[in-house]
Order: structure tokens, then C-alpha cells, then sequence
């Protein structure tokens, strides 16, 4: 099932979205679709990239590399998410304060040989136009005591909390947004949760990352969200 979601910049279908996108590859820096991603931007060619942008859509890919490529110039992952700037601020030194809310994903095809110090790709959002709605999720397909004693133990053996109040009465999109954008998973596992098809996908890949994460940890105790 899906409902009407509260998309930045109005966007209803994969046509009101941009079919050339600036890219920023950031491993390990990963935006979902409604989460919010804080960025301090210093690097020249991204001030550029956030000045060009802020005067047209606000819209920019995240992407993670891949291996390959020369050094400066890595090979992109296939899946990025684009998302719109929300918040803008300047420091006194020059830097950009950003905040970017995910918006949908895309396929990064075809890479432009454009003149901008800064990369863009031609885009595919039609494969992920279910993004641009909130999902609706059968609570039969969650397994939620499982969840909540991988996330326990996981936390637990990194000596990390979170707010139990808030997570035990958040829609479960923006928990599990929240939880994938925020834990410290390896780049190539942010790559399988951007990736996951579905929510309930989502949540059963974040539910399998965490259990393996805390196989290391002895301790069986648990906490229940319900």
C-alpha cells in the first residue's frame, strides 16, 4: 500500500525529476528517500557545486564509489539518491552548512563530459518511482522482537543509545531511515540498504547487519518495542 508523501520541491513522478544530476561521492555518507543528511562542505569544487545548484532545483546525487577508476576521479556506484537542499547556512570562513532531505533514488548512467569541476550523470528515477510515496507496511511481515534485541545488542557492544521512547513509537520508515543512515555500516552495506528494493527489504537487511555485528557480542539480552 502506499500513501501521499510529503516530497521536497512537490515532486509527484519520476518526470518532474531532473534527467541530469550533480553528483557528490561520499563513501560511507548515505541518504535515503525523507531522511535528512547534514553535510560541511569546504572542497572548492563542491562550494561550486552547492552555488550552481542553490541557484536552480537544489537537487544533488549522493553517491558511493565503487572500485576502479583513477584516484581522484573514482568509478560511482550504480545507485545513488538524490536529494534537495533544505537548509543552507555560510560560516565565516567560507564553508556551506547543509542539509540535504532524501528525495528518491536514481540510476546513475551515463556520466556527462561536462566543463564543472564537479561530475554529473544522466539519471533513471522510474525504477524507484515508489520512493516518492510512503510505503505501508503489513505488520505481520515485521518481526519487530527480533529487531529491537539485534539493534540492542548491536548498540550495546558499540557502547551507542538512541532515544528507546522515540524508536519504540516511530513509523517504522523513519526508524529504519534513521538507523541505516546513522550506524557506523561499512560502505559496501550502506550500498545494500540503499539498494533493498522495498522497506520490509530494508528492514530485513538492517535486522541480518546487526545480528552479524553483534554474533561477537556473548550478550543475549534484549529489549522489546512493543
Amino acid at each position: 500500500m502506499k500513501g501521499e508523501r510529503a516530497v521536497p520541491g512537490g515532486y509527484q513522478s519520476p518526470g518532474d525529476l531532473p534527467q541530469v544530476i550533480p553528483v557528490f561521492p561520499l563513501d560511507g555518507a548515505m541518504l535515503l528517500p525523507g531522511g535528512e543528511l547534514p553535510l560541511r562542505i569546504f572542497e572548492p569544487r563542491y562550494l561550486n557545486l552547492i552555488d550552481d545548484v542553490m541557484a536552480g532545483d537544489r537537487m544533488i546525487g549522493m553517491v558511493q564509489t565503487r572500485p576502479g577508476g583513477e584516484r581522484s576521479r573514482p568509478n560511482l556506484a550504480h545507485v545513488g539518491c538524490a536529494g534537495r537542499i533544505t537548509s543552507f547556512n555560510e560560516t565565516s570562513d567560507g564553508t556551506y552548512l547543509i542539509t540535504l532531505t532524501g528525495v528518491c533514488r536514481f540510476e546513475a548512467g551515463e556520466e556527462l563530459p561536462v566543463k564543472t569541476p564537479y561530475r554529473q550523470v544522466r539519471t533513471a528515477f522510474a525504477p524507484f518511482f515508489g520512493d516518492l510515496a510512503d510505503e505501508e507496511v503489513d505488520p505481520d511481515e515485521f518481526d519487530r522482537k527480533r529487531f529491537a534485541k539485534a539493534l540492542k545488542k548491536y548498540l550495546n557492544r558499540r557502547e551507542l543509545d538512541i532515544d528507546w521512547d522515540t524508536a519504540e513509537t516511530a513509523p517504522l520508515e523513519s526508524l529504519v531511515t534513521s538507523l541505516a543512515m546513522g550506524l557506523p555500516f561499512e560502505p559496501l552495506e550502506k550500498q545494500a540498504l540503499l539498494e533493498a528494493p522495498t522497506l520490509i527489504e530494508r528492514v530485513d537487511a538492517l535486522t541480518t547487519l546487526l545480528e552479524i555485528d553483534a554474533l561477537e557480542d556473548g550478550d543475549d539480552a534484549g529489549h522489546s518495542m512493543q
